[in-house]
């Protein structure tokens, strides 16, 4: 039997990525990609189980996310240097944990594992809770080069999968970062367009480090009532915090299929189908992807449909707790002093 890398081989993949970032690839090309973007679906089923038989009756939640084809062209394009091919976080594995203990040991078991897969990082590469990133940007990274000895195997063999690790803090700030970037012209989380939504949302995780997890992010110097100040300022300008309140929730829908595509149009609404096969479901996304380019269109895994809207809530515009963490943390960090915030409400 032949066997042969996804899409061909890493040259060929590497080409049509670099036909993207080129601005002249074919249907062939894109053909090539999601040929080689759907052979991670396996590489993620592999991890996702190892993880959830490790997470199995505790309070730490798993989930996986396929990359969406935009985002990965979009990568090629911000990063001109990059190949296709050794674009390690296509397939992610995202597990969220009550506090930064709790992630620390986990982390440090789940690296003594017994399998061939090879961590591709340092330990330190990767995190960004030691070395938050200047947006704000908390939590850590791991790489995870896929091999397997089974025959079906074979020609997954030096796949990659990032794991990420976060606090439930952490996750809510990165959960508004997404949906800001849903709402609005903007993308701090890349570092585009207004930066006064990069600079809130910076100074907004400080306040969250200090206050949820007695830490600090890159505005370690900057003093706690001074730092409520500087936010609360540009959340005037921006009324951030209104707009993030303003928004409507939807209700995930009760299911057993555990393949869910989530669709975001161009106009903010939400459209979720539901899959029971991930082949089907795989077909589906490049089908939709087609059809719908200006949608933002992304396939996600989880046990229960719970687990679905706590690990992807920036796809239903939740930033309920990112909105509490932010409020309690401005109440604590200025000490009973008279700062105006929440839309004229006195923080003390």
């Amino acid at each position: 039997m032949t066997h042969s890398f996804p899409g061909g081989s890493k040259s060929r993949v590497n080409k049509a990525g670099e036909n993207v970032r080129n601005r002249c690839a074919t249907i062939r090309d894109v053909l090539v990609i999601d040929e080689w973007r759907a052979a991670h679906f396996n590489v993620l089923n592999t991890f996702q189980a190892s993880l959830r038989n490790r997470t199995r009756n505790t309070k730490i939640y798993v989930a996986q996310r396929h990359k969406r084809q935009s985002t990965i062209f979009g990568k090629l394009l911000r990063f001109p240097k990059m190949q296709l091919a050794r674009m390690d976080d296509v397939a992610g594995c995202r597990l969220i944990f009550p506090d930064i203990d709790t992630l620390y040991n986990f982390r440090n078991s789940f690296h003594k594992a017994r399998f061939r897969h090879k961590r591709k990082n340092e330990i330190d590469k990767y995190d960004y809770i030691k070395t938050p990133k200047s947006t704000g940007y908390r939590g850590v990274h791991d790489v995870y080069s896929y091999d397997v000895n089974s025959v079906k195997g074979k020609d997954l063999k030096g796949l990659m999968v990032e794991i990420q690790y976060r606090t439930q803090a952490q996750h809510a700030w990165a959960t508004a970062v997404e949906v800001i970037g849903f709402i609005t012209e903007n993308q701090p989380k890349f570092q585009e367009g207004d930066t006064r939504y990069l600079v809130a949302m910076s100074l907004a995780s400080e306040i969250i480090a200090r206050t949820s997890e007695a830490n600090f992010g890159t505005h370690y110097n900057i003093e706690d009532t001074e730092l409520v100040k500087q936010f609360l300022e540009i959340d005037e300008e921006l009324s951030l915090l209104r707009m993030l309140r303003a928004l409507n929730a939807t209700e995930t829908e009760q299911t057993e299929k555990k393949n869910i595509i989530l669709i975001v149009d161009k106009d903010g609404g939400l459209e979720m189908q539901t899959y029971r096969d991930a082949p089907e479901a795989l077909r589906a996304l490049f089908q939709l992807e087609n059809d719908r380019p200006d949608s933002d269109i992304v396939l996600v895994k989880a046990d229960s449909s719970e687990e679905v809207r706590f690990a992807f809530r920036n796809y239903f515009s939740d930033a309920t707790d990112f909105i509490r963490l932010i409020e309690e943390g401005c109440r604590t960090l200025s000490r009973n002093q008279k700062i105006i915030g929440f839309d004229g409400i006195d923080v003390k």
